[in-house]
């Protein structure tokens, strides 16, 4: 057990930010794209209702989980406990999206139906997980290890790193220097200098590398694009302040 009082931060909380940041708004990308194109969501209802929905429940719940750690480092008096990271499921996006939302829009060519099936879904998933926490220890001591890794690593590998493992391969000019950044640190440990985090370093470096990749016969970056998408989030903005539902003025869901 170490000594001293337990602290609110330390300099790998940064390295850990960034890639539950990251993380997090590439599941936020693959929302809107799939939600306005498999179950023909307006914009108004993705960036108005369900984007700040999930942005609350984020924050909500990583603050949550921040609390029970240092609650835990408190009690045992440790210093290296670690939060659960708090973040949408990728999996469960897929699944709630090509399951449940995309066959009611196609039954019922209905959005606001299929939004709203989604919701119960959820809800229901929320209820077995709630019901299951409470047989969750024993379910754990009774099913194999390799039984309940075999499943996690299964769907982490088919969900979740193949389709971005393939896009390394798509863009390697881009995509090989910040693999190699994270690697060198994770694997062996090395610290880059200034105590730069690993992921910060890797997001900096990639966004340079994309951005300039003209320089070398792969524009994958066109910066005449940036302006008509400011202009394209600004109208969606103006669009769900004026939809019906919403107060005047203000950025956010019904009322």
């Amino acid at each position: 057990m170490q000594s001293g009082k337990p602290g609110w931060f330390v300099s790998h909380d940064v390295d850990g930010f960034f890639g539950l940041a990251v993380d997090n708004v590439v599941q936020l990308v693959v929302i809107v794209s799939l939600c306005t194109t498999v179950c023909g969501m307006p914009a108004e209802m993705v960036f108005g209702r369900i984007l700040p929905g999930a942005a609350i429940s984020v924050v909500v719940g990583n603050l949550f989980y921040a609390w029970q750690g240092r609650q835990l480092m408190l009690k045992t008096g440790r210093k290296d406990v670690t939060a659960l990271p708090y973040g949408i499921n990728t999996p469960s996006v897929f699944a709630y999206i090509f399951l449940v939302m995309a066959p009611t829009y196609r039954a019922s060519g209905d959005a606001e139906l299929a939004w709203k099936v989604g919701l119960v879904a959820c809800m229901g998933s929320g209820l077995i997980e709630f019901i299951g926490a409470f047989f969750s220890e024993w379910i754990r001591k009774k099913t194999p290890r390799a039984a309940l890794l075999s499943t996690l690593a299964g769907i982490a590998v088919t969900f979740i790193s193949m389709e971005f493992a393939f896009q390394i391969f798509e863009q390697p000019l881009i995509a090989f220097v910040p693999l190699g950044i994270l690697l060198l640190q994770y694997l062996t440990g090395m610290r880059y200098p200034l105590g730069i985090p690993g992921g910060l370093l890797a997001i900096l470096i990639g966004t340079l590398l994309a951005w300039s990749g003209s320089l070398f016969g792969n524009p994958v970056m066109d910066s005449s694009r940036i302006l008509p998408a400011v202009n394209s989030l600004v109208s969606i903005s103006l669009t769900c302040q004026q939809a019906p539902g919403m107060r005047p003025g203000a950025w956010g869901g019904p009322i």
